[in-house]
């Protein structure tokens, strides 16, 4: 009996272990068009993350100490709509989200990575322009300076 209950407060501390890493995570778009949509909708500014999420390490450095910290999951899910914008060199990708990606990165002339744009989507005669609000890459020292920079170049002026 005793081997019984140990066993399901173990079952049941999992779970909830599982549940609380799960409530902090974010949601980053891949479709730049399904993004635009959530940014109207909300009225928040798109951070574009170009990255390559398997051979970078400035992008990967930069998810450690600022991206994956509780202190931007807070910050980004108050105040921006993410988008990763991958340029793997092995990950699969569909044709759709490569031409995507590339038009982006041609766009906004990004030549290293990490690059992040923060772009305001506008209704023009041509269906939603991106609007550059502003750009930041990898910054040294946690994600306080990171985010602080953040708000500078989303903040109106």
């Amino acid at each position: 009996m005793k081997l019984l209950i140990l066993s399901t407060l173990l079952i049941l501390a999992n779970s909830l272990s599982f549940a609380q890493k799960s409530k902090g995570e974010l949601n980053w778009f891949t479709d730049v068009e399904a993004a635009q949509k959530e940014a109207q909708k909300t009225k928040k500014p798109m951070m574009l993350f170009f990255t390559g999420s398997d051979w970078c390490g400035w992008c990967v450095r930069l998810q450690k100490e600022v991206f994956f910290k509780d202190e931007f999951k807070d910050w980004a899910s108050e105040n921006v709509i993410l988008v990763e914008l991958d340029f793997p060199k092995s990950k699969v990708q569909s044709n759709e989200i490569k031409r995507q990606n590339q038009q982006l990165q041609q766009q906004f002339s990004v030549r290293g990575y990490p690059t992040i744009h923060f772009v305001s989507p506008e209704k023009s005669q041509d269906g939603v322009t991106l609007r550059n609000l502003g750009n930041t890459g990898y910054m040294a020292g946690g994600p306080e300076p990171w985010i602080a920079n953040a708000i500078s170049i989303i903040q109106p002026r």
